[in-house]
Order: C-alpha cells, then sequence, then structure tokens
C-alpha cells in the first residue's frame, strides 16, 4: 500500500515519493534520526523516547510511528529510509525487513524475490 499523498503517477507497490515536500514534513524526524549516527544517542533515545521526540519537536503523527515501531507511518510522515535506517535498528528490522514491509512481504519472502532478481 502506497502512501503517496502527491500528483506522481507511479505504478510501484509500497512507494512514496520523497520529495521537497516530503523532505520539510519529515525533517524534525530526520535530524533526530541523523543523531543515531552516534551510539550514545541511540542508547539515549532507547532510554527515554518520549524526551527524545519532545526534543526535536516531533509533530504526533510521527510520534505515533515511532510508539508503533510503524516504518512506513515514519515514511508517510516524511522520513527519508536513509535517516530511518537508524532508528530500524534500534526496533531491531533489518533493511530487508523494511522491504518485506514496503512490499507487502514476510522478510523472508522479500529475501527470496531479491535472489530471483539476480
Amino acid at each position: 500500500m502506497a502512501h503517496d499523498t502527491h500528483d506522481y503517477h507511479i505504478d510501484i507497490p509500497g512507494t512514496t515519493v520523497f520529495d521537497g515536500k516530503m523532505a520539510m514534513k519529515g525533517y524534525a524526524l530526520n535530524k533526530m534520526c541523523y543523531g543515531f549516527n552516534k551510539a550514545e544517542n541511540r542508547e539515549a533515545f532507547k532510554a527515554d523516547p518520549e524526551g527524545w521526540m519532545e526534543k526535536y519537536g516531533l509533530n504526533d503523527e510521527q510520534k505515533q510511528a515511532i510508539r508503533n515501531s510503524d516504518i512506513l507511518g515514519m515514511i508517510a510522515a516524511g522520513g527519508n529510509i536513509y535517516y530511518l535506517a537508524k532508528l530500524a535498528g534500534i526496533f531491531q528490522l533489518s533493511v530487508q525487513d523494511v522491504g518485506g514491509l514496503q512490499t507487502g512481504r514476510t522478510t523472508e519472502e522479500f529475501q527470496e524475490f531479491l535472489k530471483s532478481q539476480a
């Protein structure tokens, strides 16, 4: 299911277009995730996620997606997958787990799909 809210004509299931509007929408979320490049910030977030979300000024949609460990919801809320990868790691999700979510497959199905494309 695509979370696309733009006038783009795309037919790639699970694809949300990340453009300037989405970058602005997700600025606070992406800035917070950028900080997770440092291990101490990841640990601090795990200790007080609500405090971190407030510190970076996340909106209600972004906060709820994080509370639900909903990576697709975070993408719909303006999250860029490259920044969200660190947050996904905190939730113990791999990039292939996220790929499965985006394509409506289990991780194992997504891995088999990748192999079939090689």
